[in-house]
């Protein structure tokens, strides 16, 4: 029961973040707010993933964090749902681009994080 309480605050504090993200005032076509959440929590869950290789971290804790807050914060049916707004309205170039940019930065995100995770050693 603690392990789904654990996921549940973090999904709170997550999704809390993803909303902030997208009150800022950055409208185009190109959804760059839903890219940078996206972006920064690949980061994120990479730098969660290598802190928890290096040191001993608490069960609950990685839930909360990796389960919790990144499931909470990044969205990939936001994604979904803009890539396909995207080329249904026929904004071919945007839309490719804007997945193929998502999938390489987002990978390029966990690397970096997981990398970063060196100053927690």
């Amino acid at each position: 029961m603690m392990q789904i309480f654990c996921v549940a605050l973090g999904g709170a504090v997550g999704a809390a973040g993803r909303y902030a993200i997208s009150l800022l005032p950055l409208k185009s076509e190109f959804p760059f707010l839903t890219f940078i959440t996206n972006i920064l929590g690949a980061f994120l869950i990479g730098l969660i993933v290598g802190v928890s290789e290096k040191r001993s971290l608490p069960a609950n804790l990685i839930l909360f964090l990796k389960t919790g807050v990144c499931g909470g914060f990044t969205t990939f049916s936001t994604f979904s749902l803009e890539a396909y707004q995207l080329l249904e309205n026929k904004s071919f170039l945007t839309g490719g681009l804007y997945m193929i940019f998502s999938v390489i930065c987002c990978l390029l995100g966990v690397w970096l994080g997981r990398k970063a995770a060196f100053i927690f050693e």
